[in-house]
């Protein structure tokens, strides 16, 4: 098993930038790609990135794309979400996950993730 907690989230004007981290225990981090997803009221929960075991590959969906990155230290058990030109609509919960799959169409998907963090609150004000 693997323990998930996030760390990073606040408060900011649009235009700002957040970085959240994730910090994980438990099972070999490295056996594990990763996902940052967010959830805000009333809408489904939907990935904003995701880094593969070793860290070579990441993907974005478009409304996040060239703005997000996301990044991972195997060597710490870490996974970090810089998040640059915040925008209100980004505002939500938070939330890094752990998956033991190693194909990114799997990955791309929250049916795809084992483990789950609490989360963490991130509002950007107008």
């Amino acid at each position: 098993q693997v323990q998930l907690v996030e760390s990073g989230g606040g408060l900011v004007q649009a235009g700002g930038s957040l970085r959240l981290s994730c910090g994980a225990s438990g099972d070999t981090f490295s056996n594990y790609a990763m996902g940052w997803f967010r959830q805000a009221p009333g809408k489904e929960r939907e990935l904003v990135g995701a880094v593969t075991r070793g860290g070579a590959s990441t993907r974005y969906p478009d409304s996040v794309n060239g703005r997000f990155t996301i990044s991972r230290d195997n060597a710490k058990n870490t996974v970090a979400l810089q998040m640059n030109s915040l925008k209100p609509e980004d505002t939500a919960v938070y939330y890094c996950a752990a998956s033991r799959s190693t194909f990114m169409t799997t990955i791309m998907d929250n049916t795809g993730y084992n483990y789950w963090g609490q989360g963490t609150q991130v509002t950007v004000s107008s």
